[in-house]
């Protein structure tokens, strides 16, 4: 006798869904030939119900159950072939999460259980396992959407006024004091008021998580010995990461970003859409690759048993098939609209726009979200680049989509660390980068504008290290890019030479201005500001622990003078507007001053000509941006020695006032129009031209 009445209920909406009375549940597959509905007690332990479902409508799989309430435990078990030359990976020995499940409850175990092939096989993939997995894999969850958003509003910062600030969500509170033991490294951690006065504090206008959907990272795979931090192996598109929730409550997140709109934060989240936790052939069956592996994985088409990759994480999802297309489009409005999310970076997002596996700005994916009327009040970037053919994709994403830029990072870092020929670059990355994103009508604000990442070296280590060192990520030190830009400033590693640590916080002080005073979206990283060590690790990924936590009790005198050093940075950038501008520059003049939009000037005094710009061994330059109401002067000087530098000429009683100093080494600098001024090395200096 079953516990619940069942009917064929409908195709629409996906996932399970609630009206009060029952609950229904539909899943696509088309290429299923059974699938059955288990219903869980409430730990998800033992299985107290199973439904086959019967109606099948357009490939979609659905079944009503009256009398099933919010907090039921469920999940699949899909029958089918089990052909892995063909693409068929059916095993109905394995349940499956729901791909719209919003909750999930339980741990994965690692247990060979999990996989759809006997691992013990010689056979591997081709062999068939008969182990019920049931007992080792999380389950989806019926979950009741109300809640109280008590007149939400988001800040709306357009994207022109945008500051980001990235950082992982467990590692930013696990070692915070104020944060209660119980609520570290969660949502509602980071929802904690010191937390959320903190990053007010320091003026960024948005924060960017890294992947909080659910990735299952301490999973412990037997044979590794480390686990997944930063969380790019997303199981679930809907459910969030379950070691992210104090609760069991995923109104959870909902309090954290009502507050953190309440304070003017926005919240941007990291998305992994281009690919899944189950890997290549050889990963466990879950959810996807057990509900029809060959719609939702790219297969290799000279041999279907393996995968198309361009992620370098195993197989491709499949976003030109129309049903994987819908669920990355569903899972995206329902962050918006249902989370209240701002906006979303992209992971690897030339995956998800290729087209007949060639990125193509007509893809599917491109043309979805262009039209989509919800996606269009938030904002989007994109991670340019895959490791397939053609990857490398910076400035070819459309309109409205804001991208990393890398060739600013990499540009900035060695104008910094003292490298030949890279000046007249420069002008071009602090400008905007036009050369990039110049075109088809795109804004200034597509170029996101970084210099260190949650990847590769942070900012101190970027000062304070030659090599990587990489050796507890277990790989040898293998891992990790080895094109880190970076100058330990004399001495490998920490020290107390003073010298060596001036040098340090120098050249960290002067590209953290020339970030903020750069055109386009600046992006700074937690713990950057306080200059927080990784001990020289640049491929952090699996290290959850202090290497990556930020450790706000072991902040110095001078970690908190840097930080209030990045705050007035923040606060300079806003007070000035010109930042705000959307349009590129035309190097012409603007108004019946004469004053071009942008000149860029040498130390002479005078306005570069084309020789200085081909000059390898230049090392410093100038703009002057004129935007009609403000007239603003940067100066800057990677060179060892400080330089000697001639202001260009002023109309009469106009003056110049210093509103940066970088080096902290040119104070009381107020010179007149021609005048001869001393520049510090490693320096930034910022004037206002005052009438």
């Amino acid at each position: 006798m079953t516990q619940f009445k069942a009917s064929s209920g409908k195709a629409v909406p996906l996932g399970s869904q609630y009206d009060g009375k029952g609950v229904n549940f539909a899943l696509f597959s088309a290429h299923a030939e059974k699938v059955e509905l288990c219903l869980f007690d409430a730990s998800g332990s033992e299985e107290i119900e199973r439904y086959q479902i019967d109606e099948n409508e357009n490939n979609i799989w659905h079944i009503y159950l009256e009398g099933v309430t919010p907090g039921q435990v469920y999940g699949y078990r899909v029958y089918g072939k089990y052909k892995p030359q063909e693409g068929l990976r059916f095993n109905p020995n394995k349940l499956l999460i729901d791909p719209y499940g919003r909750q999930l409850v339980g741990k994965l175990i690692w247990n060979k259980a999990i996989f759809g092939y006997d691992v013990d096989s010689p056979e591997k993939d081709l062999s068939f396992s008969e182990l019920d997995s049931a007992p080792y894999v999380p389950k989806s969850v019926v979950v009741d959407d109300s809640y109280d958003w008590e007149g939400d509003c988001a800040p709306g910062y357009r994207f022109e006024e945008t500051i980001i600030y990235e950082t992982q969500l467990r590692g930013y509170t696990m070692l915070q004091p104020s944060v209660p033991d119980s609520k570290r490294g969660t949502f509602a951690g980071f929802a904690h008021g010191s937390v959320i006065n903190y990053v007010k504090w320091l003026g960024v206008t948005a924060v960017e998580f890294l992947p909080v959907h659910a990735f299952f990272g301490n999973r412990h795979k037997k044979g590794y010995i480390t686990d997944n931090y930063w969380g790019y192996e997303s199981f679930s598109f809907f459910a969030p990461e379950q070691s992210y929730l104090a609760t069991d409550n995923i109104a959870e997140i909902k309090d954290m970003i009502k507050t953190m709109h309440a304070h003017g934060l926005e919240v941007i989240l990291d998305v992994v859409y281009n690919h899944t936790g189950e890997g290549n052939q050889l990963g466990p069956t879950l959810c996807y690759r057990g509900i029809d592996n060959s719609s939702y994985y790219i297969l290799n088409p000279d041999n279907r048993r393996y995968y198309f990759d361009t992620t370098g994480c195993g197989a491709s999802f499949n976003i030109q098939n129309p049903q994987v297309l819908r669920l990355v489009m569903d899972s995206l409005r329902y962050w918006v609209e249902e989370m209240h999310v701002d906006g979303f970076r992209f992971d690897l997002a030339t995956t998800l726009a290729r087209q007949d596996k060639i990125f193509s700005r007509e893809s599917g994916f491109l043309y979805a979200v262009g039209q989509d009327p919800v996606l269009k009040k938030v904002k989007l970037i994109a991670e340019p680049w895959d490791i397939g053919s053609g990857g490398y994709q910076v400035g070819a994403f459309l309109p409205g989509w804001a991208e990393w830029n890398d060739k600013y990072r990499d540009n900035v870092r060695r104008f910094w660390k003292g490298d030949t020929f890279q000046t007249a670059e420069m002008a071009s990355r602090l400008s905007g980068s036009s050369d990039i994103f110049g075109y088809n009508n795109r804004d200034i604000w597509a170029s996101v504008n970084f210099i260190t990442a949650h990847d590769g070296f942070n900012l101190n280590d970027l000062v304070s290290y030659n090599q990587k060192h990489n050796f507890s990520n277990g790989e040898d030190n293998k891992d990790g890019t080895n094109s880190n830009w970076s100058w330990n400033s004399g001495l490998e590693g920490d020290t107390d030479n003073s010298v060596v640590l001036d040098n340090r916080f120098q050249r960290a002080r002067a590209m953290l201005s020339t970030l903020l005073l750069s055109f386009g979206t600046p992006m700074l990283v937690a713990g950057d500001e306080l200059m927080r060590s990784q001990l020289g690790n640049n491929n952090p990924y699996c290290q959850d622990n202090a290497l990556t936590w930020v450790a706000w009790e072991g902040i110095t005198e001078d970690n908190k003078k840097f930080a209030n050093f990045v705050r007035k940075l923040v606060r300079l950038r806003k007070k000035l507007k010109i930042f705000e501008r959307r349009k590129f520059f035309t190097g012409r003049p603007i108004d019946k001053s004469g004053f071009k939009d942008i000149a860029w000037y040498t130390e002479k005094g005078r306005e570069f000509e084309e020789a200085d710009w081909h000059d390898g061994n230049r090392r410093c330059l100038s703009y002057c941006v004129y935007n009609g109401n403000r007239f603003i002067m940067a100066i800057f000087n990677a060179n060892f020695n400080e330089m000697e530098w001639k202001l260009p000429p002023l109309p009469q009683n106009w003056s110049w006032n210093m509103i940066l100093d970088s080096s902290q080494k040119a104070h009381g600098v107020e010179p007149a129009a021609d005048a001869l001024i001393k520049i510090p090395a490693w320096c930034v200096l910022a004037f206002e031209i005052k009438k």
